[in-house]
């Protein structure tokens, strides 16, 4: 079992709130990421589970037995940390044997030479070799044994990093940022690599980012964090298609989702650029802020009620998708809107276009931020 509920979690650095009381249960063998901008509490939220921190107030419960007094060393779980933490004059195979031995070995049978002489060590030793082995063959660096970190590239250091915490075989892995000091390109090879991985051993994770890519794509679910509040927690494309609040539904998303300034009439009608979405809003009169993804927005050759004008400031040529940063006619909006190379590439900077929504993609969120929902009667 792996089982991780965090109970009314709030912590305070003097009279800095930085997590508000936060709960959250994780399910054995899923992959949980904690995403969020940098300051949000995602990082001290996890130091907080491994026991590297103490709650201000609230319980941690790991299969259901509350750790709040046991120290780290002792709530078997592993933690993979940015910066690698690899102990550099070792070679990998020391690496990922030390803390098995630290775990296995009593205070006589860690002395060198005099401790060979303990019945036990023999036996315990080869099920280190025998741990280490296998974690070496999972992670593809059994090549790698005899080298020292120094000789390593940043990904083989991180998978050593990661097999260093494998060989413990803890009830669940935590990962803080485990990914961010490498290239792009590595990054995308380690998120596949990652959820491989998790499916192989069915052992929770619990993944802490920045980067809302990682989330998307690696987890079974991803909890929103901003400004020390849990926002929103459900899988990744609920979290994507049904952003609970409009601070959701601006960090979830690359590029970023576009918001028009709309209101609803008293019928309910949702209007936006002088355009009648034909939708009715579950509330009324309301003045509305209306998100609408780069990606259901096109630029289309017709001028019609759906269209509206709009100047292209910038394109954004990506290879497979080119994206025209575009202001609208009235001058209140500048958007994004996700272009097909082959249908527009002769569109360039200065090209005045017609701009086509995708119909039933809007989002409504009111004043505060809050999601409006649509009238389906």
């Amino acid at each position: 079992m792996g089982t991780i509920s965090l109970k009314n979690i709030s912590k305070s650095f003097g009279s800095t709130e930085v997590l508000k009381d936060l709960s959250v249960d994780i399910k054995d063998g899923e992959f949980l990421t904690l995403v969020g901008p940098s300051g949000c509490g995602k990082s001290t939220l996890l130091r907080i589970i491994a026991g590297l921190e103490q709650q201000t107030s609230g319980d941690v419960l790991i299969d259901n037995k509350n750790v709040n007094k046991i120290r780290a060393s002792e709530r078997d779980l592993a933690m993979v940390f940015q910066s690698y933490a690899l102990y550099p004059h070792l070679s990998v195979r020391r690496n990922l044997e030390t803390p098995l031995r630290l775990r296995d070995y009593n205070s006589f049978e860690r002395l060198p030479l005099i401790g060979n002489l303990s019945p036990n060590k023999k036996q315990k030793t080869e099920s280190i070799n025998q741990l280490v082995s296998k974690t070496s063959e999972t992670l593809k660096i059994s090549e790698l044994l005899d080298r020292k970190p120094g000789q390593l590239s940043g990904g083989q250091r991180q998978r050593v990093a990661l097999g260093r915490a494998m060989v413990r075989e803890p009830v669940a892995f935590l990962m803080d940022e485990p990914l961010s000091n490498l290239d792009a390109a590595l990054r995308v090879h380690m998120r596949s690599e990652l959820s491989e991985l998790h499916s192989s051993l069915k052992t929770t994770f619990v993944y802490v980012t920045h980067d809302q890519a990682e989330a998307l794509t690696m987890s079974s679910r991803m909890a929103v964090m901003i400004d020390g509040n849990l926002l929103q927690l459900d899988t990744p494309q609920e979290v994507y298609d049904n952003p609970s609040s409009l601070s959701v539904a601006q960090f979830v998303g690359s590029p970023k989702i576009n918001i028009f300034k709309g209101s609803s009439d008293s019928s309910g009608t949702v209007n936006l650029l002088n355009l009648n979405l034909k939708r009715k809003s579950s509330e009324t009169n309301l003045e509305l802020n209306i998100g609408i993804r780069p990606e259901h927005l096109e630029i289309s050759n017709q001028s019609d009620e759906d269209t509206f004008s709009a100047k292209v400031s910038y394109r954004e040529n990506l290879g497979s998708d080119i994206f025209f940063h575009v202001n609208t006619e009235d001058g209140m909006n500048r958007i994004i809107v996700r272009g097909i190379p082959q249908l527009t590439h002769e569109i360039s900077n200065g090209s005045t276009v017609n701009i086509k929504r995708a119909p039933n993609k809007a989002l409504l969120f009111n004043q505060e931020g809050k999601r409006v929902q649509f009238n389906n009667a």
